[in-house]
This record gives structure tokens, sequence and C-alpha cells, in this order.
């Protein structure tokens, strides 16, 4: 049957079609989708994991066990994922395993723009980049064969625009038949020194035998024109040079990405005078050429390892007309992100930027507590650093910084990676207080549950992870919650606990506004004849205010009633 699906789609029905039995996954944009749509999918056991790192322990636990599995996660997820990785590269795998990396060129969600072929050269395991939904269902069905066959994990690297987009797809039956015995294997499976120096060799012996398959397999195809130009492209950078030339032009094509072609790429470059490299983000395919001694006309000299491209981007690096668009009027105002109204975080976030409080951030829609006009946090580095940095923070600046810092983070972040720094604040003493917005979901990614919840990612009942119990049990003595909606509450909260001469912990707890279960009350609205335009009310950035007239209103459509734009208003303008 075929079926428009997006890339991510695409790849959760080759899980599905390749017999794949477990998923584990941590939500990351872009690669979320592929593990909702594979929850989809009665034959396969998918989990939400709390990191990526355990996603890919557990995914490498049922593999052991001989049932074909996968993970899925964005690029700096495989940052928390590169412990297991590595040492996956020297065991091998029993059954069939694939890791989904999605890239985000661009950084549309994302703190940076890493490219994760890197990981598959520094761990010497093998990695397919597909161009299309086609070939994203196709190639991960091939990442299992090429497992199973050549015994290691198989990165499958994704990217946003692939990843987003919808392409036709074929789709057939399940594989069945893929379960693989358990057979005790000491030598194989425990690396310590003695084991592990043993295996060394046999992932060198098996990244010449992928290589010797990167040169003959039809992952990696060559499409030849009347021209004396060649391109050598991979994944979504092939789409773009198909819109600009046609059939105009020999392509080279890399559906595996690493390890990349010798030979391969030697009889192509001898075939074209001149020779262009056009990947995004850094230029693995341009450096490997240029080691092998063939000569690249032009690759990075001017195709930028910065940000995502576009045909547009690639035609002018080329000196060609670009296909024209409509043109965006420069009228229209820049519409920045911000929290959405009624956000639980705001009315916390509020507090903290009114005390001049200085806050350690961290990653998830909180992050926006940053921008006008709340400009509440100060640093934002990865998943759980502000526990562990707010400590930090404090041991350098003693008890002036300990006074006034904070670090804030997600209830989903606290149990991906923030509990441990939490621990570090226990055991190693400083004065520090956490706050944890506990929004009751995963909201930056799209309302995946998570250990807090009491869900499972199919929606049915499980353990809930109690807070207040976790931090207590970590060494963490002073524990207390906060409507996050009452801001005289959460001015109160934060002044005893950076006053306290103990760490700290406060939960600022109320549900996501988005959650099909919250309710809005009625909108609020600006009596006229009471407002003064001092524009308080403005100061908490929630969208559904503006100013017109000189005077406040508030946009019904957008209101969802919390009242915290009430407790901002000296005249009691502002009425339910």
């Amino acid at each position: 049957m075929k079926k428009l699906m997006i890339g991510n789609e695409a790849v959760a029905c080759g899980l599905y079609e390749a017999g794949c039995s477990v998923v584990s996954s941590y939500p990351g944009t872009p690669s979320t989708e592929i593990t909702e749509f594979a929850a989809k999918y009665d034959d396969i056991y998918c989990e939400w994991a709390p990191n990526e790192k355990v996603a890919l322990e557990v995914a490498f636990g049922s593999a052991f066990n001989g049932k074909r599995s996968a993970c899925a996660m964005k690029h700096v997820g495989l940052n928390v994922a590169a412990d297991p990785l590595f040492t996956m590269s020297y065991t091998g795998i029993n059954a069939g395993l694939v890791i989904c990396v999605a890239d985000d060129p661009g950084m549309h969600s994302s703190q940076n723009e890493q490219d994760s072929r890197h990981y598959a050269i520094a761990a010497k395991v093998p990695m397919l980049e597909p161009a299309d939904s086609a070939e994203a269902l196709e190639y991960t069905k091939k990442a299992f064969e090429i497992s199973e066959k050549y015994d290691t994990v198989v990165l499958l690297r994704m990217v946003m625009r692939i990843a987003h987009t919808q392409s036709l797809v074929e789709t057939s039956d399940r594989l069945d038949g893929t379960d693989k015995p358990y057979v005790k294997t000491p030598s194989k499976y425990i690396m310590m020194p003695g084991y592990a120096k043993k295996r060394h060799p046999i992932v060198e012996d098996r990244t010449v035998a992928l290589t010797e398959l990167a040169e003959k397999s039809e992952l990696n195809r060559e499409e030849w024109a009347d021209s004396e130009i060649g391109i050598i492209t991979s994944g979504t950078s092939y789409q773009y040079v198909k819109e600009i030339y046609g059939d105009s032009v020999n392509i080279l094509k890399l559906g595996m990405v690493n390890p990349l072609p010798v030979q391969r790429i030697k009889s192509f470059a001898a075939k074209v005078k001149k020779l262009y490299i056009i990947e995004e983000l850094d230029g693995v395919i341009e450096t490997h050429c240029r080691n092998i001694g063939v000569e690249v006309t032009h690759g990075k000299d001017i195709f930028s390892p910065i940000g995502e491209y576009s045909q547009e981007r690639i035609a002018t690096a080329l000196g060609m007309e670009a296909k024209s668009h409509p043109e965006i009027s420069a009228e229209i105002p820049v519409r920045p992100p911000v929290m959405c109204a009624g956000c639980p975080h705001r009315g916390m976030f509020y507090a903290l930027s009114k005390n001049k409080i200085t806050v350690i951030g961290d990653i998830g829609c909180y992050t926006l507590g940053a921008q006008q006009p709340l400009n509440a946090v100060d640093s934002v580095l990865c998943m759980g650093a502000s526990v562990s940095g707010v400590h930090g923070f404090n041991k350098a600046g003693g008890s002036e910084a300990e006074g006034k810092t904070v670090a804030v983070i997600g209830d989903s972040t606290f149990m991906h990676s923030g509990v441990t720094g939490l621990i570090n604040i226990a055991y190693n003493s400083t004065n520090s207080t956490v706050i944890i917005l506990d929004n009751s979901i995963t909201g930056m990614t799209g309302h995946q549950q998570n250990p807090t919840t009491g869900y499972n990612i199919k929606g049915d009942p499980a353990t809930k992870i109690d807070l207040e119990a976790l931090c207590r049990a970590v060494g963490i003595n002073r524990v207390r919650v906060v409507d996050p909606y009452d801001i005289k509450a959460c001015e109160t909260a934060v002044k005893e606990e950076l006053a306290a001469e103990e760490p700290s912990v406060i939960i600022s707890r109320r549900p996501c506004m988005l959650l099909k279960y919250v309710k809005a009350a009625p909108a609020m609205k600006v009596s006229n004849d009471k407002c003064r335009g001092c524009k308080s009310c403005m100061k908490i950035g929630c969208p559904a205010i503006s100013f017109k007239n000189k005077k406040a209103i508030i946009d019904p459509t957008l209101c969802v009633g919390c009242g915290v734009c009430t407790q901002l208003c000296a005249f009691d303008a502002i009425e339910q």
C-alpha cells in the first residue's frame, strides 16, 4: 500500500516491518514522533525512558536477549547515550539494534547544531542517512540487516527537514522470525580490559568489511548525465541538488555515510572535471575525499558549515540564479516565541525577575523565561545542568551567591539528569535552592508522559515518582510546594529558601494549561474606566494582553483566566 508519511512515521513503519520488538527513547525534537508512531503498533513494546543513556541501554539489553530493538533521540541526546554507544561498538549485538538520531541543522529547537556523523566515525559504527520518507523506511529495515550481518549497532541519521516533511512510501508486511537465542558469551559481552583488548581488533576488521560494503552497496548510487560537473552529496542536501540541477549533473548520492567508500569515490571523481561536495553542517565527506587524494573543486570554501541548507542557499553559493519566492513584507513584525497564556511558569519567573534573582536555567519550554519582558534566566547549557551549575556557581561565589541564585528545572528534565545534581548539592553541601517547575508533563516536545506523571507512553497508569519524597531521600530536608499562579506565595518561598542555611527545593506545581484535562476559567477583561495605562500587566509577557489607545486589552480567545495579571494591577482594573 502506498501512503504519504513524514520521515519519522516512515522510520516507525520501518521498525515495524523489520520485526523490531522493543523501542525505548527519550523525547527530543526532531526525533520524538518516531517513538510516538512506533507505539501505535501493538507488536512493538515502546516506552519513554528517563534519559537517552537509559533508553540505549534498554535497547541493548533487549537486543542482547535476541529481540530486534531500537531507540530514538535528538543529536544532543546522543551525547548522553555516548557512553554505552562506544562500548557497544566493541561488544557487538545479538539481535539487530538501530539508533535513530535526529540532527537539527539551523537549530530550530536545539541549543547547538552538532553533526552526529562524528559519533559514527569516533565509535566506529555504520551510519545510514535517508533523503526522503521512502528511504527512511527502506534504510531502517536495511539497518537491521547490516546490524546482524556485521554484529554492530547501526546509526540512522535523520535531520529535521527529512523527519518532518512528507513523501510517498510503499508499505509491506511485518517480518517474522527475527528472534535470536541468547547464548552466554562472557568474552564478547563483559568489557573488562582482558576481554576488551581482544574485541578492538574485531572492530577494526569490521570497519574494513563495512568499507567494502560501502563500495558495492545500493545505498550509495551514481546518477550520470552529460556534464563535466560531479556532485557528491547525501540526505536532505541531495534533494536541494536535484531541485537545482534536476538530471543535468552527475551525482554520487551516499546513503551510507560511515564508513565512506574509497574506490567508488575515486572512480566517480576521475570521470568529472569539477567535483562539488555538498553536505549540511561539517565537511565530513569532503575531509574523507581529500584524505584519500581526491581533488575537490568546491566544498566548505563556498558551502557554509553553519545552518540549514536550502535550494536557494546552495544555488547562491554556486553563483546560480535561485528560484524566486514570494517576498515577505518587511513590515510584518517579528513574532518571538513566548510562553503560552496561562503558562504555570510565568508567575514564578515574574517573582524571580522582580526580585533580581540570578537564575541558572535548563532545557524545556521554561527556557522562554529568558525572553523579554521577564528576562529571568541567566544561563542555559544542557539537560540537568541547572542543578549542577547552581552548586558550582555558589561554590565560587560563597554565601553572597547562595543568597540570590536559584536553579530552575522542569519535572521531566529533573528526572532525566537533574536528580544527580541534587544529590551532589546534598553531598557536597552548598546552600543552593532548586526550583522544580512541575507542569505534570514533558511540555517542550509535545506532551509526552514521564516518570512523574503517573502514566506510560500508552496513557496507561504507571508508577508515579513522588518528587517531594525523592528530594528528601537524596538528603534535602527543606522541600516545599507552591502554586505559581500565586505570585506572593512564590516570592515568599524564594526569599525564605534563599535565606535558609541549608539546601532546599521549591516545587512550583500546576499542570500545563494545554493538557486536555485542564479546564480554562472564564477570560479576564479590563475595565477602561479603571485602567490607568501603567503597563504593569505587560511585565509578565502574556500573549493575551496587549495595549490599544493607551489602555490594556485582553483577548478572550487567548485568555484562560489564570488571574496572574490581576495581581500586578494596582487599580483593580482587571476583572473576571
